[in-house]
């Protein structure tokens, strides 16, 4: 059976990495865990690591991490969905918002169940995703001000999660005066001006973040030290926080070329033959216990670097070994740097064991 480990003392590390910068420049973080897909062996993980604050995109996650510790403050983070909002309320301590009508209908729940639901607004720019036009934003903040049991906690923005655009300088410090606006209009103080996601973070490294920004929102970058700016590793970071690993069940020296009649494979693909196609020239060749139902060749990666990925199909992925230095044979593990997607894949696959390591 193929797994997936998380490497506890690598993630300690990038998490301390984390939470140095962020304390340094007097920022608050929350950890998003939707990557974990909800598995309790690994949110453990994260809670032993201090964390007070979760984010995710799945109530039924947030609901697991509250059973875990109560005290931790949950956040959810899309627009709430209307057949959601009882739920939200019980175990989302703070929700993402765009649609008074959502609100209005969480303002309400909040009363029934006697709590305060607290709030972040979003607001579009330029990403096109969730967002209130930044033209409708005052009319809009006041409007949520009137409702009973909710709270404004702050206002937030999603960048390069749909569109690409990237959250420059020039990005944060228009959200910086979107909070001095409001403040202005309506005397009050805002506590959080969420700055986005992991992407951020190579502009807090540089301290090019204006100083109103003080929140912001970290996944990828925990659990693999990318910087989103360059595809790097960011310094001082871990990368391979997750590892993949999957048991050969087959070597054999096979034809490069399949041979007969060809037509759609099972998967809804065909071999397209080439020029430099030799039909008389071999490869051995390997079958991993792990297929398309669990992952996405495409992102993953053999840490043997003489591995070729030849294909998946639903159960199992082939793989050639013929310019490996090792001699691997039926029963070995060969194993896989994992990237952010591989790992969705993986950690939402009832398939694939979880462990630690």
């Amino acid at each position: 059976m193929a797994f997936i480990k998380l490497y506890r003392k690598k993630l300690e590390e990038n998490y301390a990495f984390l939470d140095t910068i962020f304390k340094s420049r007097n920022i608050q973080w929350g950890v998003v865990s939707k990557l974990l897909c909800g598995n309790k062996i690994y949110l453990k993980e994260i809670i032993a690591l201090g964390v007070r604050e979760m984010h995710d995109s799945r109530i039924s996650n947030l609901k697991k991490i509250k059973a875990l510790d109560p005290e931790i403050q949950t956040v959810y983070i899309k627009p709430p969905a209307k057949r959601s909002i009882e739920s939200i309320v019980k175990y989302a301590d703070v929700s993402f918002n765009t649609e008074i009508y959502t609100i209005t209908m969480l303002s309400r729940e909040a009363i029934k169940q006697n709590k305060t639901h607290k709030i972040i607004i979003m607001i579009e720019m330029g990403d096109l995703r969730e967002g209130v036009m930044g033209e409708e934003l005052v009319e809009f903040y006041g409007d949520i001000l009137k409702l009973p049991n909710i709270e404004i906690l702050g206002i937030g923005t999603n960048l390069n999660c749909l569109s690409g655009i990237m959250p420059t300088q020039d990005k944060l410090i228009q959200l910086s005066l979107y909070k001095q606006l409001i403040e202005a209009k309506f005397s009050i103080q805002i506590p959080w001006v969420s700055g986005g996601t992991s992407v951020a973070i190579p502009l807090i490294l540089k301290n090019a973040r204006p100083m109103a920004v003080n929140h912001f929102r970290v996944g990828e970058a925990l659990f693999f030290g990318k910087d989103l700016f360059t595809g790097d590793t960011i310094g001082g970071m871990h990368n391979d926080v997750f590892k993949l690993y999957s048991e050969i069940i087959e070597i054999t020296e096979k034809p490069d070329a399949p041979i007969g009649e060809l037509g759609e494979s099972g998967v809804g693909t065909s071999y397209v033959p080439s020029d430099s196609d030799d039909l008389g020239e071999t490869s051995l060749r390997a079958i991993l216990d792990i297929g398309l139902l669990d992952m996405q060749p495409q992102y993953i990666e053999a840490e043997d670097s003489d591995i070729t990925i030849i294909d998946a199909s639903s159960d199992m992925l082939v793989i050639d070994i013929s310019s490996s230095k090792k001699k691997y044979k039926i029963g070995d593990l060969v194993s896989f740097k994992i990237q952010y997607m591989g790992a969705l894949y993986l950690l939402n696959s009832d398939y694939i064991e979880k462990t630690i390591g």
